[in-house]
């Protein structure tokens, strides 16, 4: 009976390596998304400028696209840095003091402004997510997430704003 036990655990084992994928880079395994036909869309569609980053280097990697022309025209682009922190650019037409509470998840204003590629931008900070937003072109737009300051200001800046670098 042991001897049974040993031969299954053996075929077992052998399974496991040659038929189970295993990630042996110990990379992410978020994939990433190309959003180039959303962003068409979108920027027919939206009643405003809809933003999407230029120039950003290859490390920075696209994970999610979402636009909803229902639910205040909301346009979602999803990234992580090259830190793998999480940063999203999110705009919509809805009012922008509970817009921006939702997708910085509850981050507050600061008061505090800069300017980044010719735009305003308030600072928000929160217990999870910081953010960066503008309320310019008729629609709040939002940088946010877990990255630093300074990987959301690096989104800001790159945001191209419907084809025409702001």
């Amino acid at each position: 009976m042991i001897l049974s036990l040993l031969v299954i655990g053996a075929a077992v084992a052998v399974i496991y390596t040659l038929f189970i994928p295993h990630d042996d880079k110990g990379g992410s395994a978020v994939k990433r998304v190309d959003y180039r036909v959303e962003l068409l869309t979108a920027r027919r569609a939206a009643p405003y400028p809809v933003a999407a980053p230029t120039g950003l280097p290859k490390t920075w990697k696209p994970t999610s696209v979402t636009y909803d022309g229902s639910d205040g025209h909301a346009w979602h682009l999803g990234f992580l840095d090259p830190h793998g922190e999480y940063v999203a650019v999110e705009q919509s037409t809805s009012p922008a003091k509970g817009y921006v509470a939702d997708v910085s998840q509850n981050a507050r204003n600061t008061g505090r402004t800069q300017e980044i590629a010719g735009r305003r931008w308030q600072r928000w900070t929160g217990g999870h997510y910081d953010a960066l937003v503008s309320t310019e072109g008729g629609a709040t737009t939002v940088v946010t997430g877990t990255a630093s300051q300074q990987d959301l200001t690096a989104m800001a800046a790159a945001l191209d704003f419907a084809g025409t670098k702001a």
